[in-house]
């Protein structure tokens, strides 16, 4: 118990003074419009400012306007005086309310990912807004909004700090830490975006549906047919516009902190996603972005749900809008940092277009091929030491990664022609989101011997996980060596290695033939977040 009076927790804060106004400027617009809005016609037709009729009651309107406008601007300023935040005691805590009071807290280890909104009106003021992601399925655990971007990107560091098991000063816990280093991994050019987005899905179905118009309206002489494409168009467009705005300037860094993804047009935001909080990850290719060599990669993390309550699921669950080979492999590493083979490139370059058993993929047997006649060689699953590998679809190619220890529960489920081909799919259970790990059409006997052989895979990895803290997740690759200033790019089919680092400098890399790690000309970089002098651990690497 903390003796009386000592002070023994973190200093209360609070959030920006301009914070209300920039959260309730619909409020205060709302007034204006409801009380000038006569005015401001009459003024445009060159009539009088005040009507005839309600002359004498104009005193009465502009008091009653003043006060409206003062009791919104009382309540802008008790809800800021009220909103106070607070890092102490492995929590973050938010207090908010002055009449109705409230609470939230977010354990500090349990944090799985932190996010730094911009809307366009706190753009022009500086200021942002901070999102700390729990596992509670979507809705944010605390939200601080707003302050400004020097203390947002001061605090994030510190909790992502603290999130990690750093301790910077042993003798003050309460110590910020600096926010930590990063290298730029990819950036997404605009006209790629744009070219991703024309060659998309939506716009085939547009195309199709115009066609299909085209064909009825000259088939039945009647032009009626093409106003059912007048909605199409606007939705079409209002697709068009949220997915570009969402995906323009889309880059990826890595720093000790974890994966820094940054992308908006008019509304920014950068999401920070500690190494070990992704739950499961999909790369997809439709059939259009074949021509150009494109994949799309998104992801499962506790907290961002399935949609997300603010209608961002889409976004922030993105980890790659539209990029190349290069830029998928690179990605991949950060995610799975051990990839569990010998020959990752090979593995996962089947993942995403092997057919057969290249790679070690096991497929749907020969007598399935009347169920999936286009997939059946196409459909299978890989094991490594560290991840299960899914692939499916032969038009829409997919392939879907889980790291054995986030594999939560598993089922067998097998329908009434699956039993007559002697078939099952297996069904991996994660956090919710818009990866949906299952493996298709599997021979029965294999489907029963890979859910054991999961079980126990699942079950040995989560016993090396002895800690929260994702720092001391980290098993090191090499002994100790000083932290250099820059990365240098390891040569064509090296292996990459990584080695210990200081969680607030930049990295370093080494190489070696004995161990581990993602080799060939895709990939020019590896980072591992490493606390000083750790203690090393058995098992393959956990990031």
């Amino acid at each position: 118990m903390p003796v009386p009076g000592e002070k023994y927790d973190g200093e209360w804060l609070r959030v920006h003074p301009a914070s209300p106004f920039v959260r309730g400027w619909v409020a205060l617009a709302a007034i204006g419009y409801f009380f000038g809005r006569d005015t401001f016609e009459r003024m445009l037709q060159g009539e009088p400012l005040v009507g005839g009729q309600i002359a004498g009651r104009a005193p009465w309107l502009l008091a009653g306007g003043a006060l409206v406008l003062v009791l919104a601007v009382l309540g802008f300023i008790l809800s800021w005086y009220f909103t106070r935040y607070q890092v102490a005691e492995g929590y973050v805590r938010v207090n908010t309310g002055f009449l109705f009071k409230q609470q939230r807290q977010a354990r500090l280890d349990r944090v799985q990912a932190i996010d730094i909104v911009q809307p366009l009106l706190a753009r022009i003021f500086g200021l942002a807004e901070l999102k700390f992601e729990v596992a509670d399925a979507g809705e944010s655990a605390v939200r601080l909004a707003y302050l400004r971007m020097e203390d947002a990107r001061q605090l994030r560091a510190t909790i992502l700090a603290r999130a990690s098991g750093v301790e910077l000063e042993p003798g003050r816990p309460e110590a910020a830490a600096p926010e930590a280093p990063e290298q730029q991994v990819l950036q997404v050019p605009p006209s790629r975006l744009i070219g991703s987005l024309l060659l998309s899905e939506q716009s085939i179905f547009v195309v199709l549906g115009g066609v299909a118009s085209v064909v009825l309206s000259a088939v039945t002489e009647n032009s009626g047919f093409f106003l059912y494409l007048i909605p199409a168009a606007l939705g079409l467009i209002a697709a068009y516009w949220s997915s570009f705005h969402k995906g323009y300037n889309f880059t990826a860094a890595v720093s000790p902190d974890g994966i820094r993804l940054r992308y908006g047009l008019l509304d920014t935001q950068a999401q920070t996603l500690p190494p070990g909080r992704i739950q499961a990850l999909r790369v997809v290719q439709p059939p259009l972005w074949r021509i150009f060599g494109w994949y799309r990669m998104q992801v499962n993390v506790a907290g961002y749900g399935a949609a997300g309550s603010d209608g961002q699921g889409g976004s922030r669950t993105t980890l790659l809008p539209v990029g190349e080979i290069g830029d998928v492999v690179n990605m991949l590493a950060l995610v799975l940092p051990d990839p569990g083979t010998a020959d990752p490139l090979r593995v996962f370059q089947c993942g995403l277009d092997g057919l057969g058993s290249d790679g070690g993929f096991v497929t749907t047997p020969r007598r399935a091929r009347f169920l999936a006649p286009l997939g059946w060689r196409r459909n299978g699953f890989a094991a490594t030491d560290t991840a299960l590998l899914m692939r499916s679809g032969r038009w829409w190619r997919q392939l879907v990664v889980v790291p054995h220890q986030r594999t939560q529960s598993m089922a067998l489920h097998q329908g009434p022609l699956a039993r007559r081909f002697r078939l099952a799919d297996l069904v991996l259970h994660t956090t919710a989101g818009p990866v949906l790990p299952r493996v298709i059409q599997a021979d029965a006997g294999t489907a029963l011997a890979l859910f054991d052989a999961q079980a126990a895979r699942a079950r040995a990895a989560r016993k090396r996980q002895t800690s929260e803290h994702w720092l001391a997740q980290v098993t090191p690759l090499v002994s100790p060596v000083e932290p250099a200033p820059l990365v240098e790019p390891a040569e064509a089919g090296t292996l990459v290695e990584t080695v210990d680092l200081d969680p607030h400098q930049p990295p370093k890399l080494a190489s070696s033939p004995g161990e581990p790690g993602w080799r060939g000309d895709e990939l020019d970089q590896r980072v591992s977040p490493r606390a000083p002098n750790a203690t090393q651990q058995e098992g393959p690497q956990r990031g």
